[in-house]
């Protein structure tokens, strides 16, 4: 199965030379996808990011990420992305650990590993030895708890906001309001058994108040209406004229039409299209074909 992530030059003898290179501190190596995963040993984790950057050519920290199994007697996962520029190449090192167990900082190794250390602890709890600036980063001043922890509770906690009306920074408990909580399956067509907003106007239309949405006719309803419908007798056949007389014309009508009217104006039937003077000159000429029109000289022509 092809990655869709972006192509990644593979490197066919890595995994003989962390072996080589790791020895025992290198616990499994998987390559999955086209990318190359290893655990190590938590206690000698920055031992191996010295060697995977002064051997392997690792040059750069990308990320450090937490991950969180409950069922697992070390539940954390510190995850770290590498990146080789000159070889175009990620690793990722994984080390496990617990709660109370701390992780060798790797700060002198890379230091921009504090902040992404301190990311880690925040959001999962995870410790740090070594890290001398271990403070929370993305959560409020004295929150408790840790939000990426799979078993954090949503309610109960105190957090921290500044107050407009107060003037001041206050300290409150979390409340975290779920609107729509109790949903209905009830279809809304055939009538709600609780009251809906607007329901108190339908007095004067003859539904009854507090039924949901008012319907004439339930779906059972329906169907047995249309049943219904399709078993009365089919419409009478349409009205056909098939004779002159139906349609009001015939010899009696063309006699009626010919008779003068009141005005003195008698019906003729034009059996010629009638032709003026400039009609009939315009006939008796032959056609003449048109000069190809003179192109003009000058200008923007």
């Amino acid at each position: 199965m092809a990655s869709p992530a972006p192509l990644v030059a593979p490197q066919p003898g890595l995994a003989a030379a962390l072996r080589k290179l790791l020895g025992k501190d290198l616990l499994v190596h998987d390559f999955v996808v086209g990318e190359d995963s290893i655990d190590v040993d938590r206690d000698a984790v920055a031992g191996v990011m010295i060697a995977l950057r002064d051997n392997l050519d690792y040059q750069q920290l990308m990320e450090i990420a937490g991950v969180d199994y409950p069922d697992r007697a070390e539940r954390f996962e510190v995850v770290y992305h590498l990146l080789s520029v000159t070889k175009n190449h990620r690793l990722r090192v994984r080390v496990s650990t617990d709660e109370a167990t701390p992780v060798p900082t790797i700060v002198p190794v890379w230091p921009n590993a504090g902040w992404l250390e301190r990311e880690v602890f925040d959001m999962y709890g995870v410790l740090f030895a070594g890290n001398t600036d271990l403070r929370r980063i993305l959560t409020d001043y004295g929150f408790q708890g840790h939000p990426q922890r799979k078993d954090f509770p949503l309610t109960g906690y105190i957090e921290l906001r500044y107050s407009e009306e107060d003037k001041r920074v206050v300290y409150e408990p979390v409340k975290l309001a779920q609107d729509f909580r109790n949903f209905d399956f009830m279809s809304p067509w055939e009538g709600a058994d609780y009251v809906l907003p607007g329901d108190e106007k339908a007095g004067g239309t003859g539904e009854g108040p507090g039924k949901g949405a008012p319907s004439p006719m339930t779906a059972q309803q329906v169907k047995v209406a249309d049943d219904k419908a399709e078993k009365k007798a089919p419409p009478p056949t349409p009205k056909t004229t098939e004779k002159p007389s139906q349609t009001g014309a015939g010899a009696k009508a063309n006699v009626k039409a010919a008779k003068t009217s009141r005005d003195v104006a008698s019906a003729k039937v034009a059996t010629k299209t009638a032709k003026t003077p400039a009609t009939t000159k315009a006939a008796k000429a032959p056609a003449k074909p048109r000069a190809p029109r003179k192109p003009k000289t000058g200008g923007d022509a």
